[in-house]
């Protein structure tokens, strides 16, 4: 009988929970380690954080730890950092240590950040006989699977579209909200050219804008966006506190591709903290449009059919199916960096 995959879980955020608990339920899966970074969580049972029985596996903030443990591969959930490569130090020890690593947040298609940057990465993934890749749903989704998808019903196309409206209103960490995500600031502090928010999203986002081109053979020449900001017609309690009016309720990231100085590709990722805006209401979470022959138009939306009393949100449980998905893959890959 083959034994179980090996995993480790990197920190425990929404996402990061839902990602270990669908590892703890699934008997492929054996979880050998837990790195939080919470005070609160360490030296707790795994189970106690996950909302399970327990499992004998306890939460460290010490990445020797980690280091020291023998897994397969390490589901890396940490919260987005500004620089966006703020990680990377972690997981290049990680990959040296020959634990195989998948970020939910980095890593897509490492090459639309420049060649050197992959070569650093793919040079620890080696150097550990290791294998990196990053999966999701946005990015790793809907513009890398579904829109190559969708292009290939049509004969030629010039320009594909991805767009998603996220409701943020439920997420309850104060610091991912209205840090990482910039929601409640003054919008005269938000630089959409170059600053940390722009650099952070244009860098995610050119990664699914390079992962649907390699997907349907499109060579790209570069990358532009354009961003946008809303603000908060009236003050807004959400879970995470008050956005004032006149703050910032909505961002719009929009990342394009282009081949031969033409826009070919867009992707838009939208969040959002007033789903009554005109803007974003009642549109699907998912919108796909290819303009070419024939033109093509898909609209999706998950459906929250959890139990009552669950609080995991569709997405998460997407993110979460995601990553087991690709965990079996990785692990068989070939050590360096993997597009799946």
């Amino acid at each position: 009988m083959t034994r179980p995959i090996r995993v480790i879980q990197w920190a425990t955020g929404s996402m990061g929970r839902a990602c270990l608990r669908a590892v703890i339920d699934d008997p492929r899966f054996d979880l050998v380690g837990l790195f939080v970074y919470g005070a609160g969580k360490a030296r707790r049972d795994a189970g106690e954080i996950a909302r399970r029985d327990p499992t004998g596996v306890i939460a460290t903030r010490a990445i020797e730890d980690i280091l020291a443990l023998d897994a397969d591969v390490v589901v890396h959930c940490p919260m987005l950092s500004d620089p966006y490569d703020g990680h990377d130090a972690d997981v290049r020890r990680l990959l040296e240590s020959g634990k195989s690593v998948i970020s939910i947040n980095n890593y897509f298609e490492p090459r639309a950040l420049g060649a050197d940057y992959a070569a650093g990465l793919s040079d620890s993934a080696l150097k550990g006989g290791a294998t990196l890749a990053g999966t999701g749903v946005n990015p790793g989704w809907v513009a890398e699977r579904m829109a190559a998808n969708a292009v290939s019903l049509c004969l030629s196309h010039r320009n594909v579209a991805t767009r998603e409206i996220i409701d943020c209103t439920t997420v309850p960490n104060p610091e991912y909200v209205f840090g990482a995500l910039g929601f409640g600031a003054d919008p005269k502090v938000i630089d959409l050219v170059d600053g940390p928010l722009a650099r952070t999203f244009d860098r995610m986002f050119a990664q699914s804008v390079e992962g649907l081109a390699q997907r349907i053979g499109l060579t790209l020449d570069g990358y532009e966006s354009d961003h946008e900001l809303r603000l908060a017609r009236q003050d807004l309690t959400v879970a995470a506190g008050v956005i004032p009016q006149g703050s910032v309720a909505a961002t719009t990231w929009r990342v394009h591709g282009l081949s031969a100085g033409v826009r070919r590709l867009t992707h838009e990722v939208n969040w959002i903290m007033d789903p009554t805006d005109p803007a974003f209401a009642g549109k699907p979470h998912w919108q796909i449009e290819v303009d070419g022959l024939p033109g093509l138009k898909i609209a999706m939306d998950l459906v929250d059919t959890a139990p009552e009393g669950v609080r995991t949100k569709p997405e998460q449980f997407a993110v979460a199916a995601m990553v087991l998905d690709a965990i079996p893959r990785v692990v068989a890959a070939p050590p360096g960096l993997l597009r799946l």
